[in-house]
């Protein structure tokens, strides 16, 4: 029977009883709003574990708009039904006083990567993904954590974070889940309108392109980067936030050739197109979509 728990004593509690009897425990961090995305997520630490806690937390500080955090969807009983359907043994969804307590002063920051890409769009985003993480850590006590591999910035600051401070957690990355056509699934593509959603997938067309020019012996990191530039314009109701290659390990710019393994990392914005209409532009249902998407790329 999966169990659903708010404090953070009481999980502690469960978890170390469970390592007590020699169980492997599993932790796979959401903001909730669970899509087939996530449950691989859980597919993936119940390879590795004996028992799977997944912890739902829309978490405020790493939000740089208001806006955005009072609009993220909270279905949380439709999620603890997928949750139990996937077999989760424990579903910890925590108020934001168990986390963040009167008074709370403290924050986890991991330097370097987490200033380029979606650090140096979101000041501060990845002060609040690596604080929460940490609380998440030690409330779950577990000893496999499994992110997704779509944020892969976010896999990689957490990976160093948890080396350096000690956690003694293996960081799991999974592959990325993605629809029919390419698109990565994330829980936001649901606000995307039919002409918003069609231009969407230049972003896995990008992610192709690159490498299909890669197969045909092209190093130019110039080239390569015009090329997805080009195709990501076809995407004329979005603007490009940025697309780059970078060392998937440091997340340094690659400058001149591609010689390794090289990460493409790509983040579109739609914006609501307020001068037709929403229902005439057929962009948004609601507010800005920001998508992300990489591929590492093997020359």
């Amino acid at each position: 029977m999966m169990l659903t728990i708010e404090s953070r004593r009481e999980l502690q509690a469960w978890s170390d009883g469970e390592r007590a009897a020699g169980r492997c425990v599993a932790l796979v961090p959401t903001m909730g709003a669970l899509h087939a995305g996530h449950l691989s997520l859980v597919e993936t630490a119940r390879l590795r574990a004996d028992r799977v806690v997944v912890s739902i937390f829309v978490n405020p500080t790493q939000f740089n708009d208001s806006k955005d955090f009072d609009a993220y969807p909270r279905p949380m009983e439709v999620d603890l039904a997928a949750c139990r359907s996937a077999g989760v043994d424990v579903v910890w969804a925590p108020r934001a006083e168990e986390l963040y307590p009167a008074g709370a002063a403290s924050w986890v920051d991991v330097e370097g990567l987490s200033e380029p890409l979606c650090g140096g769009n979101r000041p501060g985003h990845f002060r609040g993904v690596t604080t929460v993480v940490t609380k998440l850590f030690l409330a779950a006590r577990p000893h496999v954590a499994v992110f997704g591999e779509k944020d892969f910035q976010q896999l990689t600051v957490i990976r160093r974070m948890a080396e350096d401070l000690g956690f003694g957690i293996e960081i799991l990355g999974a592959p990325t889940l993605r629809e029919s056509d390419g698109l990565a699934l994330w829980s936001r593509n649901v606000h995307l309108g039919a002409k918003a959603r069609e231009q969407a997938i230049r972003i896995f067309e990008s992610l192709a392109l690159a490498e299909s020019l890669l197969a045909r012996g092209e190093r130019s990191t110039a080239t390569i980067l015009e090329a997805v530039h080009k195709k990501l314009g076809e995407a004329t109701l979005a603007s490009i936030d940025y697309a780059e290659l970078r060392d998937p390990a440091s997340l340094e710019l690659i400058a001149e050739a591609v010689e390794g393994p090289t990460l493409l990392a790509i983040a579109l914005q739609f914006e609501p197109d307020r001068s037709v209409g929403r229902d005439a532009a057929e962009g948004l249902r609601g507010e800005r979509v920001r998508l992300i998407d990489n591929r590492v790329l093997i020359p």
